[in-house]
């Protein structure tokens, strides 16, 4: 069975996972973290300190720790953050750090007032969002509410998730090839130690490609991460992801024969993939 809306990969259960709180159509309680876990609230989560900068947005800022980069995210690009959100009273409603586990988000995809905070970020940066309702949930039931405290470290700036690599024709000399023919390349080590195995449910994100550049699934274009079990998904998928760890971010060149191997109206010829392993079961 191929699935030809949600996403193009052949999954026979698909559960679509959100990707934290900071989404608008993310389910509250997907990455709720109890304040035991989660960083201690900082001593200004009341209001900001008068050394803090504000936008004429309204969104009040402070850097924490100054960043390593040059670079500013723009709206349309991905990122990697570690980050804590605490209401005014010091609860804590949502923890990457806590978790363990950086998110990754596309910047134009969440609440304003954190989108407005990332784009003064370089990365390596820390920095401290005061968020009023206006820009974050404005009110919304279930949401967190009145202003929000993020304490934000920019990881990473991302590539357009959307754009095709430069080597999508074809393997690259320094890819490397399984005795399948499946090759890939390793675009961002993992932290994780183990890897997942055939009967494994992994989450992930995803873009697809064909070899002239033409972009025909993505996980980043729905705003929302895939979780599937590998015994559900084209064989090159099923063989590539067991070769990864969580975090870890990999190009695969998929043979036709490991991917549709000619079926009517399935992408056609060589795929290409970039994954990134969030975590998995």
């Amino acid at each position: 069975m191929i699935t030809f809306t949600m996403p193009f990969l052949r999954l026979r259960n698909l559960t679509v996972v959100t990707m934290g709180v900071l989404s608008l159509g993310a389910a509250l309680a997907a990455n709720q973290t109890s304040p035991a876990q989660a960083p201690a609230a900082p001593p200004d989560v009341a209001a900001p300190p008068a050394d803090a900068e504000k936008t004429a947005s309204g969104l009040a800022t402070k850097v924490l720790q100054k960043g390593t980069g040059t670079v500013r995210p723009d709206a349309q690009e991905m990122v990697v953050v570690h980050y804590t959100g605490w209401t005014t009273d010091g609860k804590s409603f949502d923890s990457s750090v806590a978790r363990g586990k950086p998110n990754t988000f596309s910047v134009g995809g969440l609440i304003k007032g954190f989108t407005e905070g990332l784009q003064l970020m370089t990365v390596g940066e820390k920095r401290r969002l005061w968020i009023p309702e206006s820009l974050a949930y404005g009110g919304q039931a279930g949401r967190p509410a009145g202003m929000l405290v993020f304490d934000v470290e920019l990881l990473e700036i991302l590539p357009d998730p959307y754009a095709s690599p430069p080597d999508v024709a074809g393997p690259p000399s320094d890819a490397r090839r399984t005795p399948s023919g499946l090759s890939y390349k390793v675009l961002r080590p993992g932290t994780g130690k183990v890897n997942p195995r055939s009967d494994s449910r992994v989450t992930v994100h995803y873009t697809g490609w064909t070899t002239d550049g033409k972009m025909f699934d993505s996980s980043f274009k729905r705003g929302q991460p895939a979780t599937f079990g590998l015994n559900e998904v084209i064989k090159g998928w099923t063989e590539g992801v067991q070769l990864m760890v969580e975090g870890e971010r990999t190009r695969f060149w998929i043979p036709q024969r490991l991917a549709y191997d000619g079926k009517a109206g399935a992408p056609a010829g060589m795929l290409v993939f970039d994954i990134e392993l969030l975590n998995f079961k």
